[in-house]
């Protein structure tokens, strides 16, 4: 389990994925719409899936441990360095999977769709709808 490392930058319609071997061997590279995303990661072997830590991140994490990938997100300062060439999408997945791979990188904690919802409510809001998790 998780000899492969997908690095993923979410964007608004189309995900662009990089796969590296844990020894940093590039193995695929693919662009995939939202739909497309979900259906390769339930094909895919167990792996390590990292992402820029951001809203949808969350989200999107939750998805892809239902599926039995193990998730790690990283604060996008911690990427930047990493961007060989131009930004873009492919450069960004690229540089997300070559910083997960350091050793002394930092991970953001997935949040619980509970989590988030109490982050984002301001004022008086019912998150009702919500179930708390069970602790």
């Amino acid at each position: 389990m998780n000899d492969t490392m997908i690095g993923v930058d979410l964007a608004k319609s189309v995900f662009v994925l990089h796969g590296a071997s844990m020894l940093g061997e590039v193995t695929f590279r693919k662009k995939l719409s939202r739909s497309q995303f979900l259906k390769f990661i339930a094909d895919q072997a167990p792996a390590v899936v990292v992402m820029e830590a951001c809203g949808s991140a969350h989200y999107w994490a939750r998805q892809v441990v239902e599926f039995g990938h193990a998730v790690k997100l990283i604060a996008p300062q911690y990427v930047r360095p990493f961007v060989k060439r131009q930004k873009n999408y492919a450069a960004d997945a690229e540089a997300i999977v070559i910083a997960a791979q350091r050793p002394e990188m930092r991970f953001v904690e997935p949040r619980s769709q509970w989590q988030q919802a109490r982050r984002y409510c301001s004022g008086p809001v019912n998150v009702s709808s919500i179930s708390a998790p069970n602790l």
